[in-house]
């Protein structure tokens, strides 16, 4: 099965004369998107499109996945060396 059927169909947007499109309100409900909330753009896997995700969520990953770094940077240390 492709991978876009597996996932969750919430609408679809036409892009306007600006460029702009409008987010289902059921999608903005499900992601608890609001007025005046900021949305990341992302290029979807092998151009297959794009990838909305509000800036909160894209800043709570960043910092989980630097604190996972390091964890690694910790945990691949040489015993006595110390970290800069």
């Amino acid at each position: 099965m492709s991978h876009i059927l597996r996932n969750k169909f919430l609408g679809s947007a036409t892009v306007g004369e600006r460029g702009q499109i409008v987010i289902p309100a059921e999608a903005r409900k499900e992601y608890g998107i609001e007025i005046g909330d900021k949305i990341m753009v992302f290029a979807g896997r092998h151009g297959a499109g794009i990838i909305l995700i509000k800036a909160e969520h894209v800043t709570r990953m960043l910092s989980d996945t630097i604190d996972q770094l390091g964890k690694i940077v910790e945990a691949t240390k040489e015993p006595g060396e110390v970290t800069e």
